[in-house]
């Protein structure tokens, strides 16, 4: 136990220091835990490790006791381009992917308490808004310096799991969430007209925010080859960024997002498992998020204020489909297929090349070897290219996508 808690120290240092987490599920993470993210994503109907646990708390009933590490490597590659008459002298092709290879630890520990109950703890990064135009963007700034934003996300979900009975399982957890943030290059909107606080726009370095909410679920057994599970994410609570108090809407607030979803998992054969999710994410609830930048351009709001823009996000559904071939007692195979409409409409790309959340699908392959001393795992997932364009200032185009490689035991 000892060896167990020296280690999740370490983990959690690890991952406040990292300097980014990310994802493609708007700013969510396609999968929690290694197996799931081989797999799509999914995690409510099947979970093969303790971390995937913090995505429906009702999973760790069915398992053995087990501690998982693992770690992601990931490299974003961020890039905007403007070309319109509008503004022609700022026609180029920017890079924002001056910060390039991110570590992303994750950490998952389940124990029994008796036939029926069990705890669970799930500690994993979440986010994806970070670029770095080492060069500058010059709708932001006129001096050429470094520009961009970064947010990173650490969730520890603690929770409990309870078996009804033989074919039904409960749980519920705690989102204890620290999340930090860096602007970097904005000076064109540190001032009056735009903000309604400046000096609290951009380069304060990295500020942090803290805070919590709920995680519930239920998994049932429906006949031997048939799992269904139910999961909801309450809207999780944070302290406001009061170095950024001018820049976020509500005079700091980022409230990390509520979700919700369903899954099913089929054990089509012996050595055969299939297993899909449907996830909605409710991104329009957090005004930091979805306010227009409108808000500012046409209706006067200023940035940091009650009503102040912000990146004009919408909801977004994402459908995940995973499969699982035991190829022989030592080599299980994974891969999966994961989808979602990006969250920009195409009229709010100007602030969005600070988050270029572009990418709708994933591919994803993963494996696990069984060794002697219990290591097994390692995923790939790749996200495709995806244009927004035709946006504020008729000329701002995003452009973004990703390869993710992680490996865990």
């Amino acid at each position: 136990m000892k060896h167990h808690k020296k280690l999740l120290v370490v983990l959690i240092t690890g991952a406040l220091a990292s300097s980014s987490v990310f994802a493609t599920n708007g700013y969510a993470p396609h999968g929690i835990g290694m197996k799931s993210k081989g797999m799509g994503g999914v995690t409510i109907a099947h979970q093969g490790d303790a971390v995937a646990v913090g995505g429906n708390p009702a999973g760790s009933a069915w398992m053995d006791d087990r501690l998982d590490v693992g770690i992601d490597l990931f490299r974003p590659i961020r890039e905007a381009e403007i070309s319109d008459s509008f503004a022609s002298f700022l026609n180029d092709t920017y890079d924002g992917s001056g910060s390039k290879l991110f570590p992303i630890p994750e950490f998952g520990y389940r124990r029994g308490l008796n036939d029926q109950m069990a705890f669970a703890l799930s500690m994993f990064g979440n986010g994806g808004m970070n670029t770095d135009y080492k060069d500058g963007f010059p709708l932001f700034n006129q001096t050429g310096s470094r520009t961009g934003i970064n947010l990173s996300q650490l969730f520890i979900v603690p929770s409990m799991s309870y078996k009804l009975n033989s074919n039904n399982s409960i749980g519920i957890g705690l989102n204890l969430v620290a999340q930090g943030f860096k602007a970097k290059g904005l000076t064109n909107f540190d001032n009056p007209f735009f903000s309604s606080s400046p000096g609290n726009v951009t380069n304060n370095d990295t500020e942090w925010s803290y805070g919590a909410g709920l995680r519930i679920g239920w998994m049932g057994k429906v006949s031997e080859t048939v799992t269904l599970g139910a999961t909801y994410q309450s809207r999780t609570w944070m302290s406001e960024f009061d170095d950024y108090k001018g820049l976020f809407a509500e005079q700091g607030d980022f409230d990390v997002p509520a979700n919700f979803g369903a899954g099913i998992a089929v054990q089509a054969t012996p050595a055969l498992l299939i297993a899909a999710d449907i996830m909605r994410i409710q991104y329009s609830d957090v005004d930091s998020i979805a306010n227009s930048a409108f808000n500012l351009f046409e209706l006067g709001y200023p940035l940091g204020s009650d009503n102040g823009p912000g990146f004009g996000w919408e909801d977004m559904t994402v459908y995940k489909i995973g499969f699982e071939y035991q190829l022989n007692p030592k080599l299980i195979l994974r891969a999966g297929y994961n989808h979602g409409k990006a969250p920009i409409p195409d009229k709010e790309t100007l602030f969005n090349v600070l988050a270029p959340a572009t990418v709708e699908d994933h591919l994803t392959l993963g494996a696990t070897w069984v060794l002697d001393n219990d290591m097994e795992h390692e995923a790939i997932k790749l996200g495709f290219r995806k244009r927004v364009s035709t946006g504020l200032l008729k000329g701002v185009l995003g452009r973004h996508h990703d390869k993710q490689i992680g490996q865990g035991m």
